[in-house]
């Protein structure tokens, strides 16, 4: 369930990045170069938690199959 919650939370990562660089706001007004190194950043998070919650779905797969023989 943690991983399956870590893919969602990964999408809204990345989607609150893409919103940070296209309207430049993140509680405040943001200038141009503090939005795209903030959104960067949050885009980035969410590729990193979606890569470890799949590598761990898979990886839960892999001993779930190896331990029925």
């Amino acid at each position: 369930m943690f991983n399956w919650l870590s893919l969602v939370t990964g999408f809204f990562y990345i989607v609150m990045g893409v919103v940070v660089i296209t309207y430049k706001f993140f509680i405040n007004r943001l200038e141009t170069t503090t939005a795209y190194a903030l959104g960067a950043l949050l885009i980035a998070y969410g590729i990193f938690r979606i890569l470890r919650a799949i590598y761990k779905i898979r990886k839960n797969k892999n001993e779930k199959n190896s331990s029925r023989f």
